[in-house]
């Protein structure tokens, strides 16, 4: 049984020498150009920083819808006390003038 399993392991590794230069190619092998490969990504990334900076442009060309303003609900401020910055919140903005712009 044991000189089965040499035999059969040796002739496991001659098939492996001999067919490993025919079929098996890594990423590592001579044919594999890096700066080619460096070139094409660069060119790749390059076309997409293009794309999306035209595609921002024109999404922040059209501009924006404008909304009305959500009805004065009196649950959503309670307060109990002012804030230490004063009565409105950290990013509340009250309205100065009521001549309708934003």
């Amino acid at each position: 049984m044991a000189r089965f399993l040499a035999a059969a392991g040796k002739a496991t590794a001659r098939r492996s020498a001999a067919g490993s230069s025919l079929c098996r190619r890594f990423a590592s092998s001579a044919r594999h150009d890096d700066a080619q490969e460096a070139v094409k990504w660069e060119r790749i990334t390059y076309a997409g920083i293009a794309v999306c900076t035209v595609l921002a442009i024109y999404n922040l060309s059209k501009g924006h819808q404008h909304f009305p303003d959500p009805p004065p609900y009196p649950y959503l401020h309670i307060r109990n006390k002012d804030f230490p910055w004063g009565p409105d919140g950290l990013f509340e903005r009250k309205k100065k003038h009521s001549d309708g712009h934003h």
